[in-house]
């Protein structure tokens, strides 16, 4: 793993680039390469965004236990709730902290375990064709004004690389499972920010 230069918020924010020797890695994230991922299928185009809101233990934000839980560290936990999920396999992409700080688990140009069955609009298995984005948060909190500036910089970032089009919630893709992000994302914000700017949601705003 590697860690974040040291800089202020609004400089990182800026400075987001792709790393030169691995592709598909953000340079200036803190790095944790999860398991969890595969090649995605051949000529597979990644247009495709999808937003989660994660805490753990629920409702707490803060230490490493999402960075455990991506990395298949979380057995032997004391926490009940972090016990009983020390069998699951998933990741994600990316994760943006409360503050801001960007983490990543999984290169852009690979398949994370982030959506499970799901379905946009006629296709299924959105593992194959987008990129899985965590928020740090969850159903009761509004999400912070770092995670949304920094969200639209990671977003501005993808799009040099990748062909995305469209951008969607994991209760989009997964409804009778998934609440996330929840009430309190700001849909309209993110998509009027300049990484959102031209990305399209195929559903109504709550």
């Amino acid at each position: 793993m590697n860690g974040a230069l040291a800089m202020s918020k609004t400089d990182r924010l800026r400075t987001l680039t792709w790393s030169t020797q691995q592709p598909g890695w953000i340079r200036q994230a803190k790095r944790f390469v999860s398991p969890n991922a595969n090649d995605r299928p051949s000529a597979c185009p990644i247009d495709t965004v999808i937003i989660h809101a994660i805490s753990l233990p629920p409702g707490r934000f803060s230490g490493d236990a999402v960075e455990r839980l991506f990395m298949n560290r979380l057995e032997g936990d004391p926490h009940p709730v972090l016990a009983g999920l020390a069998d699951l396999r998933v990741s994600a992409h990316l994760l943006i902290r409360r503050r801001g700080g960007v983490v990543q688990f999984v290169s852009t140009d690979r398949r994370a375990w982030h959506a499970g069955p799901s379905r946009l609009l006629d296709r299924q298995a959105c593992n194959d064709f987008s990129i899985g984005i965590e928020l740090e948060g969850d159903d009761h909190h509004p999400f912070t004004d770092s995670q949304y500036e920094c969200l639209s910089s990671v977003l501005e970032l993808l799009r040099e690389r990748h062909p995305l089009r469209l951008i969607a919630g994991h209760s989009d893709i997964a409804p009778a499972r998934k609440t996330d992000p929840g009430p309190h994302f700001d849909w309209m914000r993110m998509l009027e920010s300049p990484g959102g700017t031209g990305l399209s949601r195929p559903f109504p705003h709550p």
